[in-house]
């Protein structure tokens, strides 16, 4: 595995981006991994590196860069991430502050450079990218899905928050200029994507030229696929990541058949 931290340049700032990816047989084909409200953090290295281990080339932005390198996840005396509601005042007003300052559009913008630099790069392969967003990183994915539809072809949105809203541009109405195929894995018990939301993005992707998969985990909570948080569920994230690689492998890496539009739930 090789692993470089990357400083992109950005507006008189720079942008920190973790890259992982196989030793040999490159290139790979690419895939952006979107942060959740936490942030830049090992336990999201870990999950790129999880993907960069099966043949790609996993980027992780730290998409907070405009306010400095800062850092705001929290563990208990368990070593495990802490839910916002435990953390102090201070640090949730911080948080909030970062996460309200930091716009879909923003995002988006972001992301276009980071396809330009991905460009540049000789260990990866031109062609279709996959993008992977947790919480408010699975909405940025249905962002960008839509907006860079002739590149992204596999977006996987996970525990999604915020993804669906009565303005034109809402998440999951741009998700509909998609193309390739979106998987949403949901939390049953999830205050920030409640069932209704679940099911309008569901409805806004039927008949679209995207094919989506929409999974719902019982008893899963909020957060449930971050491997270093109190609410983990094993089970439920593994059947995230079968559903991702497979459709990872149709849509970027050029193996396989498309799947059919299925809506599930485990």
């Amino acid at each position: 595995m090789i692993e470089q931290t990357v400083d992109l340049p950005r507006s008189g700032k720079s942008m920190e981006i973790f890259v992982a990816h196989p030793d040999e047989g490159g290139p790979f084909p690419p895939v952006i991994m979107y942060m959740d409200m936490w942030g830049m953090r090992e336990v999201l290295r870990d999950l790129a590196r999880r993907v960069a281990t099966v043949g790609y080339c996993c980027v992780l932005p730290d998409f907070y860069y405009r306010g400095g390198r800062v850092r705001y996840a929290e563990q208990d005396d368990a070593r495990l991430g802490k839910s916002f509601d435990d953390v102090a005042p201070g640090r949730q007003s911080a948080l909030r502050s970062a996460m309200d300052g930091l716009s879909d559009a923003m995002v988006v913008e972001d992301t276009e450079a980071l396809l330009q630099y991905l460009d540049g790069c000789d260990w990866v392969r031109p062609g279709p990218i996959g993008a992977i967003g947790y919480c408010m990183g699975g909405r940025h994915a249905l962002c960008v899905s839509g907006k860079f539809s002739e590149r992204v072809r596999a977006t996987a949105c996970i525990h999604g928050a915020y993804l669906a809203n009565g303005n034109a541009d809402s998440p999951h109405l741009i998700a509909r200029r998609a193309r390739g195929e979106i998987y949403l894995g949901h939390a049953e018990n999830d205050r920030y994507a409640a069932a209704d939301v679940a099911a309008t993005v569901s409805a806004a992707l039927e008949g679209c030229a995207v094919r989506a998969r929409s999974v719902v985990h019982k008893q899963a909570q909020h957060a449930y696929a971050i491997p270093d948080r109190d609410v983990f569920d094993k089970h439920a994230a593994n059947r995230d990541w079968e559903h991702i690689f497979a459709m990872l492998r149709r849509q970027v890496a050029g193996q396989g058949p498309v799947a059919a539009a299925v809506s599930t739930q485990t």
